[in-house]
This record gives structure tokens, sequence and C-alpha cells, in this order.
């Protein structure tokens, strides 16, 4: 036992450490058993193996294998392993009507090059895909109109936003930018997917929220641009997504009134990067910020600077039969 417990204090942090209360699925029947188990010297081998292979795969620093030497754009996904040319063809019997159900590997093989292209072409369509089905939604039209329009302003933008998430959280696609997201380091035909992929997703919000802004008469704070918002709007939808999935618990959704909280990010995001226009004064953002801590606009040209911080004299006393109290000058 002593000797065991040398060898697993000679390892390196955080392997040395107690792993009893992180690795609960040992394979053992009792506590101890599972407890001795998940110390073990060999255990912590077998885990920091695994570590070092999700470094090696997802980066940083990601290790790039070509499938073929003599092709660039030949990178070995292992995270796609599971669309290997045999599990491809397979599936095509799943397919429904009217798509071809009989398929071979020498017909994808003669379709694509190699099958890092059919990975990559498909990692394209996927990306795309994410955001097309916005365009062709039903619910989608009526309650842009009323962004321009009306006074469902609220209410529109919060169904917005929960068509965003659930038509995310409920199809594949998201998933699937994970997971190109995480191998992406390293790997050009991925990143130009992505980036693709989030240009043609945002360019039709981009335009609804111009117009918007436009029939409002809002507009964006100096130091804030239109490809700015977007992208907030855009990594705030991805950040509740990803919350949502992981533990649906983190993200509640309301069917019946057709609301997120990521409506209310949403209008929070609007509040503080849209002022009203037709004034001469343009804020920023961190002017606006100064103005509510402090109280009071800055003065042209100058930034209000913090109240200065009181002296080690002058700390907060709380007497005993009252609330906190300053030293004198401080409190007037």
């Amino acid at each position: 036992m002593d000797q065991e417990r040398t060898a697993k204090d000679r390892l390196s942090y955080p392997y040395n450490q107690d792993l009893s209360g992180v690795l609960r699925r040992m394979n053992r029947r009792t506590p101890f058993s599972r407890q001795r188990l998940a110390n073990d010297p060999v255990t912590a081998a077998y885990v920091l193996a695994g570590m070092q292979l999700i470094r090696r795969h997802l980066g940083p620093g990601a290790k790039r294998v070509l499938n073929d030497p003599e092709d660039e754009n030949s990178l070995g996904r292992p995270l796609l392993s599971f669309l290997s040319q045999r599990a491809v063809v397979a599936e095509l019997a799943n397919n429904p009507a009217p798509f071809p159900r009989v398929g071979t590997t020498a017909t994808l093989r003669c379709s694509w090059r190699s099958h890092s292209d059919y990975i990559a072409d498909l990692l394209s369509f996927g990306l795309w895909s994410l955001h097309e089905p916005a365009l062709h939604d039903s619910r989608i039209a009526p309650d842009t109109e009323r962004l321009l329009d009306g006074p469902e302003f609220v209410a529109a933008a919060h169904r917005l936003c929960y068509y965003d998430l659930t038509t995310v959280v409920d199809g594949p696609t998201f998933r699937l930018e994970l997971i190109a997201s995480a191998a992406a380091e390293g790997d050009e035909v991925i990143q130009e997917a992505l980036a693709a992929n989030r240009q043609g997703a945002m360019e039709p919000w981009k335009q609804v929220y111009q117009e918007m802004f436009l029939a409002r008469g809002l507009r964006l704070r100096p130091d804030v641009s239109l490809d700015d918002f977007a992208g907030m709007l855009a990594a705030m939808a991805s950040g509740y997504a990803l919350r949502r999935i992981s533990n649906p618990d983190l993200v509640s959704i309301d069917t019946s009134r057709e609301r997120c909280i990521f409506g209310t990010a949403a209008l929070a995001l609007l509040l503080g990067c849209v002022e009203r226009g037709g004034g001469t004064a343009e804020m920023s953002i961190e002017d606006a910020v100064r103005e509510l801590v402090y109280g009071q606009p800055p003065k042209e040209g100058r930034q209000p600077a913090p109240p200065a911080a009181p002296h080690e004299t002058e700390r907060l006393s709380k007497t005993s039969d009252g609330p906190l109290k300053t030293s004198s000058h401080l409190a007037e």
C-alpha cells in the first residue's frame, strides 16, 4: 500500500490527487475497491493517455496527419470516424423515398477524389444548413415585419429568439458545428467551412437589423458596428444552445409562451448597443456604462475618473447598535 501511494505521489498534478470523486464508474463492486482502482497509477496512466489523444486531435496545437502524403487536403479527421466510407454506404439503406437507397464505396469514391473531400463537403453542407431552415420557416417573416412596425416589437423579438434557439437545439447540425470547431485548428478546410457558414448565416439577419434601425429611428452606438452587433447575437445563441444541450435545466424554454432567456439577453444587448437617432450627441457603450455607474454623463473630451478609494484609515466600521458607518468626511 505504501509503495502504491508513493507511486501515486510521484505522478504530476492533478493525477496525483484523489480521483475517486471524479472517476465514478470504475468496474469494481464495492466502494472501497472503486476508490482504490480510481487512485491506482495504472488508472491515471489510462486517463493521461486519453487526455493526450484529445489534445493531439483537438488542440491546442493539434497534430494533423495526412491520409495521403501527396494530398495536402487529405487531413485525417478522427472525430468524424463514424462517417467512414462503409458506414456512409450502409446508411443509404435508411434513406427515405425518393432518395436512392443502394450504393457502393466505389460509387462514393467516384464522386469525391478522396474521403477527406467528401467530409469537407459534408461539413460545408451541414454547417450551411444549420441556419437554412429559417429562410423557409413560415413563423419567421411575420415577426421580422413586426420588428419594423407596430406595437409588438418586444413580443416579436422574444418569439424570434425562441424559434432560433429551438431550431438549433433540436437539429443535428449545431452538434456538427461543435465538433468541427473543436477540430478546426490547423485544418483550413474546416476553418473555411465554418467561416462561410457564419458569414452566410449572419448576412440575412444583418439586413433585418439594418432595416429595423432605420424603421424605428435607432442607431448603433459609435463603437459598435453592424457586424459586431450581429456577431454578439449569434454568439449568445450558440452559447445558450450549448448550455441547453449539455444540461436542459441550465436554459429553460417556455414552449407555451414561446420564450426563453435568449430573448431577454437579446433585448438587453439591444438596449446597450443601440440609441435613439436624430440627435447630434453620440455616446459609446463605455460612456453609457460610466453614466450608469457614476450617475452623470461624461464631460466632453474627458472620461470621468472613478471615485477615489478610501484611505486605509477610512475603512467601513460597524457600530454596536446601528448600520455601517464611514469616517466623517467620507460620509459627507
